[in-house]
This record gives C-alpha cells, structure tokens and sequence, in this order.
C-alpha cells in the first residue's frame, strides 16, 4: 500500500489501495475516502482483546477499512496538531501509548494490549498500566502531538521523559520510572515526584504536546 505524509502543523495520511487490501485505523481518524472503500468497526483479538482494550482507553474497537475496487484511496488525521511517523515491523513491535496509534496494515497484523512490565511505570511513568503493541509484518503509523524527537537508542542508553511526552517505544526498549525529587519539586516544580526511565536498545518517539492536556 502507498501512502502520503502531507501538512506540516497538523499532519494527515493518504492511503491508496487497490483491491482487496485491508488496513486497521485508529477510530475518529478517518477524513474521508472513495466510494469504492468499505469500513466497519472491529476488536482485535475477539473477546479477549475487547476486555484489555477497554481498560487500556483507547476504546473497544478499531476502524478495519478494505477496498473494494482499484484506484481508491482514504485520508486520515490524528485528533491534534503532530506529526505522523511509519513504523516498520520489521524492526520489531511497537508499542504505543494512548492516541498515538493511527494505522497498520501487512501480513499477520496483531494489535493487542499489554501491561506494562513494571508495576511502579504503570502506576506512576505517565503512560499507564495497559498499552497497545503492533506486531506482525507490515507497516505502522504513529501521531506525536506537537513537536517531536525521533531515538535510535544503543545498549544502556538512556533517557528520562516527563509524563505525557512518550508517544511510542520499540519492545526491546525498558520502561521504567524514577523519583527525581522530594514533595517540594513536585509541589513547586510541576513535574511530579517521578519520570519514566528508558533504556536501550531500540526506537523511541518522544512527542512535545501531551494528548490528554489537548482533550481537556
């Protein structure tokens, strides 16, 4: 499938398909698209899925687009200003925090929802205690709200993210967290008493606007 990254404050997608190719999409995303394109809402990963998916916040079921003619085409936006990045599977899954999903389409595509390994990053590293993970082989779109900072993290290293500004992470990157201060800097400095620590190796992006901030 082709696609096409256009705008530069408030990105969207073009996706040209031809007949028969399948893509799943962030649902609320879809701008509009061709006549010969058919769309219907789906749950990954059947009742299993549906009962992680719920608690995760990112809503029950996705858009699942198929064409049924040559030549079609859909757009696609994010709910905020941002960019929009491809993800490889290839490279291995990623994992997305809240909102930051927007499509997937290839062979074997499974979009399930994690917990996150740490019990002390889900509680307190900003992107909580269930996030979605793209596996497969194909292609991923991922939103960063704002600006953004695209990692290629070796062995070790590391940096620490304040909450709300992790959009996506490779699986074979550590997600942690860290007290960075006493009550004092929490009160005072408004970055609370902990930040998430990630390690490599693999691919982060880090995104300038935190979504919940922008929903609110």
């Amino acid at each position: 499938m082709n696609h096409t990254v256009y705008g530069n404050i408030a990105q969207y997608t073009r996706l040209e398909f031809i007949r028969g190719e399948q893509v799943w999409v962030s649902r609320g995303s879809i701008m509009g698209y061709t006549p010969g394109i058919d769309w219907r809402l789906r749950v990954p990963g059947g009742i299993a899925g549906a009962t992680r998916r719920s608690l995760s916040g990112e809503g029950i079921a996705l858009a699942f687009i198929e064409a049924t003619d040559e030549g079609q085409y859909a757009l696609l936006a994010a709910n905020a200003p941002g960019y929009i990045f491809e993800w490889d599977l290839q490279d291995g899954p990623v994992l997305t925090t809240r909102g930051a999903f927007l499509a997937a389409w290839g062979e074997k595509i499974d979009i399930d929802v994690r917990v996150a390994k740490r019990a002390g990053a889900a509680l307190f590293g900003g992107a909580g205690l269930f996030l979605q993970q793209v596996s497969g082989s194909g292609t991923v779109l991922i939103h960063a709200s704002g600006d953004y900072n695209d990692f290629r993290f070796g062995n070790n290293e590391q940096i620490l993210v304040s909450t709300g500004s992790l959009a996506a992470f490779a699986k074979g990157v550590d997600y942690n967290i860290k007290r960075v201060g006493g009550v004092r800097k929490a009160l005072f400095g408004k970055e609370g008493l902990f930040m998430t620590k990630l390690t490599g190796p693999g691919r982060v992006i880090l995104q300038s606007l935190d979504k919940s901030d922008w929903e609110n």
